[in-house]
């Protein structure tokens, strides 16, 4: 066997939800990088559009940008056509779409006063919007009969609980800033699922993966990063470029073997 390919995606067409995001954009640049036509999607068009016309520019092949609302099942109907009009099936997904609430209050509350409001709102997108692009994904997949690699990313709040002194006098962009147990709750059930659909759909060929990153530096104060830096083996935050060797793994033929598995991306943080 010829080694030296076997990370090559040439040929596949990978969609990214949440494409346009702080971790998405880098996630598109990597899979079109080794060779992959990329479709970029994010709740506006606009921004899918953007970051597929800079792959476009990159690395000199397709891309396509698609607007999409994950935890409306219509309007995923509607991208999955799409694509299939274009390029046929998706050979990856990288089902990474995820939100906040637009009150920023109401999203950091504490668990004791959390709102039922809030949280269907983040779950709507966290978890029903991973479902239901698996499930639709999926299915072209198995009817296909050729195999895929699914990718859901969750968070290493999904698989162990939040240190909540990290969080004394920090902020992101400006905002003060806690773990809400909306996400904590939302990101483990990412797990939840891929572990179902990984072995409902691994006799097809269909492998299902979790890709957890740890905490990554975008935005937080200095206070914050320092909180959390002293949590981990390694001493420091992650940046976005650092889960990219990862995904293009489980991307990739190089994981033909495994599914159903959680890849830490942590620094250590869950070795202690």
């Amino acid at each position: 066997m010829d080694y030296r390919n076997i990370f090559d995606l040439t040929g596949r067409v990978a969609l990214v939800t949440g494409g346009a995001g702080i971790l998405g954009k880098h996630f598109c640049s990597a899979l079109a990088a080794f060779g992959a036509t990329v479709v970029v999607c994010d709740r506006d068009q606009s921004d899918s559009d953007k970051v597929a016309a800079q792959v476009r520019a990159d690395y000199g092949h397709d891309a396509l940008g698609v607007a999409c609302d994950v935890g409306d099942p219509g309007s995923v109907d509607e991208m999955i056509a799409t694509i299939r009009a274009r390029f046929g099936v998706c050979d990856i997904l990288l089902n990474n779409a995820a939100t906040k609430t637009a009150d920023l209050e109401a999203f950091f509350a504490p668990a004791e006063d959390y709102g039922l409001e809030a949280w269907r709102e983040v779950m709507r997108v966290n978890l029903d919007g991973m479902f239901l692009v698996a499930r639709c994904v999926g299915k072209s997949m198995l009817e296909r009969g050729k195999g895929g690699s699914i990718i859901q990313t969750s968070s290493i709040y999904g698989v162990m609980g939040a240190d909540q002194r990290i969080y004394e006098g920090s902020e992101y962009m400006g905002v003060r800033i806690s773990n809400p147990i909306v996400y904590s709750a939302s990101k483990a059930g990412v797990v939840g699922l891929t572990h179902h659909l990984a072995t409902a759909w691994a006799a097809q060929g269909v492998r299902v993966n979790t890709l957890i990153p740890g905490g990554i530096r975008s935005g937080q104060n200095d206070r914050f990063v320092a909180n959390y830096s002293a949590r981990v083996p390694m001493g420091r935050m992650g940046q976005p470029t650092e889960l990219v060797g990862a995904l293009i793994y489980l991307a990739s033929d190089a994981s033909s073997y495994v599914t159903g598995q959680c890849m830490l991306v942590d620094g250590g943080l869950s070795a202690w």
